[in-house]
């Protein structure tokens, strides 16, 4: 797809990949790969492919515009027909992770979603939908609260992770201004403008036995970018492609 793309002869390429995105936890580990490959790809091809374009590859191979489009222009994304807005967030918000010790598919956390909803629910998913993309616009972060209530998913997936009610309860009375799974889980993450690492103490300890780390971060308001480039891929006989 991408020589395709960028119009370019195809070229032999090795790929090695290290990374601290653990896989299958909702915290985008594919997305994080395929665009690492379309980056490396594009760097050695003389950079002839823009970061929308980039985008919409990586979208397709993706197949969700939502977690291509943070992952290639970072800070805060609304994603819809490949239409990107997009806004910076501030580094005073903190994202509280708790990443349990297994792995949960997104085709398997998928079957377990019910055919049909109510319209009750899906109005009140709606709401609360606006009102976070309306929080993280304004940077009135403080009208998160209460907005992450969730009535198509977690009360279905709380079938695998089933300490999640008490995680995100947890989370909440310890000051965060919400929590919620992340993606389809495991991880659930937990959004705090203060006493992060209370925060991350408390869901900690109402997690219970199951094996698991905590990791505190912040977002990026850069998007994917190449940090080192040491050289461009060339033809047999010298000259760059």
């Amino acid at each position: 797809m991408f020589f395709h793309h960028a119009r370019r002869a195809s070229f032999s390429f090795s790929v090695s990949i290290a990374g601290n995105v653990p896989s299958s936890r909702g915290l985008g580990s594919s997305v994080t790969l395929r665009l690492g490959v379309l980056h490396a790809l594009n760097a050695l091809a003389g950079n002839r492919v823009d970061p929308l374009s980039l985008f919409q590859l990586c979208a397709q191979l993706e197949g969700h515009a939502d977690n291509a489009a943070p992952a290639v222009f970072g800070g805060f994304t609304v994603v819809r027909d490949q239409i990107v807005q997009r806004f910076d967030v501030s580094e005073l918000l903190s994202f509280v992770l708790l990443i349990p010790d297994f792995e949960i598919k997104t085709a398997g956390a998928r079957r377990i979603l019910p055919s049909r909803i109510k319209r009750s629910a899906a109005v009140e998913n709606c709401a609360n939908a606006c009102a976070i993309t309306a929080a993280f616009v304004s940077g009135h972060y403080h009208n998160l609260r209460g907005a992450f209530a969730d009535y198509l998913h977690q009360p279905y997936r709380r079938k695998l992770i089933p300490f999640l009610p008490r995680v995100i309860a947890a989370a909440e009375k310890a000051g965060a201004l919400g929590a919620f799974l992340s993606g389809s889980g495991s991880t659930i993450c937990a959004i705090t403008l203060q006493d992060r690492n209370k925060v991350a103490a408390a869901m900690k300890r109402s997690e219970g036995s199951t094996p698991f780390r905590t990791i505190i971060t912040a977002a990026d308001n850069n998007g994917a970018r190449i940090k080192h480039q040491t050289s461009s891929v060339r033809h047999p006989h010298g000259s760059p492609l």
